[in-house]
């Protein structure tokens, strides 16, 4: 049997990182302390890409077509979020749990706030690094916070 502790990837904010848009973290101890037996990786695509603080970003449906655009100015980031995601993924390739912030842009699972060009929520789905995660890791069970 293999010596090697499980690996868990987590957002970052939920392990007390100052990672958020707001320069503020989510962090949340059950989850902590739930996965005192795995090897942690902390995940948060936005800051080193954005800094911290930085301008909010929102999941945008347009056309049928899913993209993540910042609130106020407007720019299309979503090529530069998939690359900093797959990346990410491509640095960690084993890994046994993956548990991400609920209703976030980048790490929502079926929890963050689809909008349409008005800013209207339309439906629920999966953040940007959350669906490439799960596609990435498609045998690999994904929670969020609530979990716990």
């Amino acid at each position: 049997m293999s010596s090697a502790r499980k690996i868990a990837i987590v957002s970052a904010c939920l392990l007390g990182e100052i990672c958020r848009y707001d320069g503020k973290t989510k962090r949340e101890n059950a989850v902590i302390d739930a996965l005192g037996d795995y090897e942690i990786v902390p995940f948060c695509p936005e800051a080193p890409l954005f800094g911290t603080p930085r301008e909010r970003i929102n999941v945008v449906e347009k056309d049928g077509e899913i993209r993540i655009v910042t609130d106020e100015t407007l720019v299309d980031v979503t090529s530069r979020l998939e690359n900093e995601t797959n990346a990410f993924a491509k640095l960690h390739p084993r890994v046994d749990k993956i548990v991400l912030k609920s209703k976030s842009p980048s790490c929502g699972y079926g929890t963050t706030p689809m909008l349409n060009d008005k800013k209207e929520v339309v439906r629920f789905g999966n953040g940007i690094g959350a669906r490439i995660l799960s596609e990435r890791f498609a045998d690999v069970e994904i929670e969020d916070e609530s979990s716990f």
